[in-house]
């Protein structure tokens, strides 16, 4: 907490009464004055002073279903939220009968539900995307599952864009690390970041 001025009224009296007012003033300002600048500093505290979680909101609820490794949906008093794993990527899966799934997609998706499924969980989230989903982070044990399914190779430190995307940047050391043990989809010989994967698969038609 800050600490409160150190000026007294008696002391802003004694100045007031060297500027040219009479006593009884000088002591009406002193008090005055004193009294504003323990206000706005008390106003000034409260208002700037920001808190642990400043830009970031909670959510609790119960996941009720995993459709990807990356994506869930919480119910909250009845309403359903759609929620996407902050900093990371999963590999896609199928979408329709056009947009093939990935290696390892169906492995991410049932790696995060053994997880989450089911459970009642409270999410530090922090906006939501263009799809108007809540980014969260999901908590898993003493970690996220967004920080074990990258450590488990379930999916990329999400580094679209130059890493716009990317809130927790020690992901990207998880998954140099998961890469170099060969751990899940960094088995694979050339794995595909989801991001590629969208564009050229999807749009483009070269899978």
């Amino acid at each position: 907490m800050q600490n409160r001025p150190k000026v007294s009224p008696t002391r802003l009296a004694g100045l007031f009464r060297i500027a040219g007012l009479s006593r009884p003033v000088a002591a009406l300002m002193g008090l005055v004055v004193v009294a504003l600048i323990g206000w706005v500093t008390t106003t000034t505290t409260d208002v700037i002073r920001p808190s642990v979680a400043s830009g970031h909101y909670k959510l609790t609820g119960k996941v009720i279903k995993v459709s990807d490794g990356d994506t869930i949906n919480i119910l909250i008093d009845r309403e359903t939220r759609r929620v996407r794993l902050a900093s990371i990527d999963a590999p896609e899966t199928r979408h329709g009968g056009s947009e093939v799934g990935q290696p390892y997609g169906e492995a991410s998706r049932k790696f995060l539900a053994d997880r989450v499924a089911g459970k009642t969980l409270t999410l530090i989230c922090y906006e939501k995307d263009h799809y108007g989903r809540d980014v969260c982070d999901v908590p898993a044990g003493d970690t996220t599952a967004n920080h074990q399914l990258v450590e488990a190779g379930m999916a990329w430190a999400n580094q679209q864009a130059g890493g716009k995307y990317l809130r927790d940047r020690s992901l990207i050391d998880v998954e140099k690390q998961a890469r170099q043990a060969k751990t899940g989809l960094w088995a694979e010989p050339e794995a595909v970041p989801p991001w590629v994967w969208r564009t050229r698969c999807w749009k483009e038609h070269q899978c």
